[in-house]
């Protein structure tokens, strides 16, 4: 049975004649009413259905012409009256509301932000989600609730109350869809970390990773379905209630029709996948429990506390919904509704869940960091097995082992360390001195000391070379060189391919047998210069084959690439 305030029409006061009515002390042509069919309403208001003026001091119009025109009229769409209970409830709610949302501000920072790479599982994006839907219900809450004090304010009802019932509704959506990413996010957590140590644990594609692939778009599913049946419809019936016979014949019906009706169950379904989602991310991410009533208690105890407050909260909002469409007293869409009904059932659930959730956020910490944390109790666990013991932070600096953070200074410590000075300078000058040595060493043993570092090498002929009275080479021998340095092998090798290709003679070969073996020398791989031959004269060269120039001078001995 639907309960209305008695408001019935009222007859026009008499006046001074049959054709003048006297309202709120203002005479009016009675014939000019009646022509233009104005009717007198309880509520002050003189309206033909097109027109309506509020007729109740300071708002009384002062004549009214022949053509129906009102002179000094106020329309009856208008804020004109004091804000009531209705305003002063949302008003506080407002301001919890947006207090919550700067709180899920905050808290969309703090979980969002990343210390650890992007994984292709786990996108940044998927935590993120329940704290964008945070900021989503606080908005629409706050634009709900504000419009609240025209609801009040409004003598006729109006636009205010189709723009606070609309923004009610998608309260609702986004506070399940809260709970939704709250439950969903958790379980991808718990993989995360369950899947952590070992990568390969699961795998993407089974029947566990398709369902967790599935399920969103299933609750989705339900949720735009709920929104199919609540927002494209013509709001415009919901303000018919501007007479209790308006109010029984327009408003009421489209308030409490089908699809009203039919809507709390596709929310109630998004409800069930929560809980379909919970229990499976208990099942697969922890321990199992054997039996019915054991695993209805392991369910609870696994179940994060915040849970638990949340989904029976989510489901008085969804009980609450039902009630509207049955209820037209109970209901947000009747301007003058229950006010205790409206906000305990309609509002305080979302508010709850949002304190809840913010609150959770700040104990909670950042995802990636309590991940670090785990892989650092691991590495500590796995220290201990195999009897490592890691000497605190302190020890180092206790006994002077600190690093510089700048790299400058550490390549000077290095470079004091090995000597210091130019990187190449000391090996270089080391050298020129010990070739100099050599050089006065070899001239002063010689009786024709040559001047010219590469005298030794002189230029032949291939065919001169292989003359027939020239020594046999000597056999292959192994290089004596047995240090790690490819560089020095590769140069002792090349000594044995030019001893081969040019056959050094009788007087060649006895000096080179005198000489101290490649592998004593230190000078990065450079060989004595080979001051026994002369350079020949440049008339006394020929590249001809008949030349003798080749068994005469020494032959072209190579000891190392730094001498050519």
């Amino acid at each position: 049975m639907v309960l209305i305030e008695a408001r019935d029409l009222l007859a026009f006061p008499t006046g001074n004649n049959a054709t003048d009515t006297e309202i709120f002390g203002v005479h009016f042509n009675l014939t000019t009413l009646k022509y233009w069919n104005y009717t007198l309403y309880s509520n002050n208001t003189l309206s033909n259905g097109s027109w309506c003026f509020l007729m109740d001091p300071p708002y009384t119009p002062t004549v009214v012409l022949a053509n129906g025109t009102y002179l000094n009229s106020t329309w009856c769409y208008l804020a004109t009256q004091p804000i009531g209970n209705r305003a002063r409830i949302g008003i506080g709610f407002a301001v919890v509301y947006a207090l919550c949302l700067i709180l899920a501000l905050v808290n969309l920072t703090k979980h969002g932000k990343l210390h650890l790479p992007v994984e292709k599982r786990f996108y940044p994006i998927g935590r993120r989600w329940q704290w964008y839907w945070s900021i989503f219900v606080c908005t629409a809450a706050l634009i709900g609730l504000f419009t609240n004090v025209d609801v009040d304010r409004y003598r006729v009802a109006e636009i205010p109350i189709v723009l606070n019932n609309f923004f009610w509704y998608l309260l609702q959506m986004g506070t399940m869809a809260l709970v939704w990413e709250a439950v969903r996010h958790w379980g991808s957590w718990m993989e995360r970390q369950f899947i952590d140590p070992n990568p390969f644990v699961l795998q993407d594609k089974d029947r566990r990773g398709m369902f967790e692939l599935l399920i969103p778009l299933v609750f989705y599913a339900w949720l735009w379905l709920n929104f199919f049946l609540i927002v494209p419809r013509n709001w415009g019936a919901i303000e018919l209630q501007r007479s209790p016979d308006q109010t029984i014949a327009k408003a009421i019906p489209a308030a409490t029709d089908g699809r009203f009706k039919a809507a709390p169950f596709f929310l109630f379904a998004c409800w069930c996948t929560c809980i379909v989602s919970l229990w499976h991310s208990i099942r697969h991410y922890e321990p199992r429990n054997r039996g019915w009533f054991n695993r209805v208690i392991g369910f609870l105890g696994y179940m994060p506390f915040r849970f638990v407050l949340m989904l029976p909260l989510s489901l008085a909002l969804v009980a609450y919904q039902a009630l509207a469409a049955w209820e037209w007293h109970l209901s947000p869409l009747n301007v003058h509704t229950n006010l205790l009904a409206m906000y305990l059932g309609g509002y305080a659930p979302s508010l709850l869940i949002l304190i809840i959730q913010v609150i959770s956020g700040f104990l909670r910490p950042n995802e990636d960091r309590a991940l670090m944390r785990q892989r650092r109790e691991r590495g500590h666990a796995l220290d201990q097995e195999l009897g490592i013991v890691k000497k605190p932070a302190w020890w180092r600096r206790a006994n002077g082992d600190v690093e510089s953070g700048n790299m400058r200074d550490r390549i000077m410590r290095n470079v004091r360390e090995v000597g210091g000075g130019r990187a190449t300078a000391v090996q270089v000058d080391r050298m020129a001195e010990r070739r100099a040595a050599e050089m006065e060493t070899a001239n002063a043993n010689d009786a024709n000391p040559s001047s010219f570092e590469m005298g030794g090498i002189q230029r032949t002929n291939s065919v001169a070379s292989s003359v027939r009275n020239a020594p046999a080479p000597p056999p292959y021998t192994p290089s004596s060189y047995g240090g790690k340095s490819d560089r020095r092998r590769n140069e002792h090798t090349m000594q044995m391919v030019a001893g081969l290709l040019f056959p050094p003679t009788n007087a060649e070969s006895a000096e080179t047998a005198a000489a101290p073996a490649p592998n004593q020398e230190r000078g990065r791989g450079l060989a004595p210069p080979d001051t026994q031959a002369q350079r020949p004269n440049t008339s006394e060269r020929s590249n001809s084959t008949a030349s003798g120039m080749s068994t005469n001078g020494p032959p072209q001995q190579v000891r190392s690439m730094l001498d050519i």
